[in-house]
């Protein structure tokens, strides 16, 4: 079953255009990783500071590899200093039906 869910995340003012960057490189490495299927990143039209990343796994298997792969760590430690939550808030999705 795939593994699918929701990274969300606002940026702190005047990092906007670092953030940018850093998800745009962090979001086509991830997308070349075997297991990955969709690595989807918006911004909410009404604030272009809220990030919502929507993400999908061949399974369960490939998103602990995703986890685990040596580039997650020093992208989460750069995003963090950089957004006003402590961490991505990660909401994780079951199909509907």
């Amino acid at each position: 079953m795939k593994k699918t869910l929701l990274a969300e995340f606002t940026v702190t003012p005047g990092f906007e255009e670092q953030v940018a960057a850093l998800v745009a490189d962090f979001a086509a490495v991830v997308r070349s990783e075997p297991g990955n299927l969709t690595f989807d990143v918006y911004t909410k039209e009404s604030d272009p500071r809220a990030y919502w990343i929507f993400e999908e796994y061949q399974d369960e298997a490939a998103f602990e590899e995703h986890l685990a792969a040596p580039h997650g760590k020093p992208f989460n430690a750069e995003l963090v200093r950089m957004i006003e939550e402590d961490a991505s808030v990660l909401t994780f999705l079951t199909p509907a039906g």
